[in-house]
């Protein structure tokens, strides 16, 4: 099975997460502001190696807490 993101909003985000592609870990490479956003939509899909080969999708929601107030 191969992960890939699909969308993120908001899209200037893209860059913020990364996700492995055999795994489907998720991780984040850039910083979260909460003051910038609070939430985070990312839309995965997972597609396997079959003829043909099978879609899937889902729905990943990150929610920023603001810990420092």
């Amino acid at each position: 099975v191969i992960y890939e993101i699909d969308t993120v909003v908001p899209p200037s985000a893209l860059d913020v997460f990364s996700i492995d592609a055999n795994t489907g870990e998720i991780t984040l490479v850039g910083e979260l502001d909460f003051e910038t956003f609070t939430l985070y939509d990312l839309n995965v899909k997972a597609k396997d190696k079959g003829t043909p080969p099978l879609l899937g999708h889902c729905k990943v929601l990150v929610e920023v807490l603001d810990v420092n107030d």
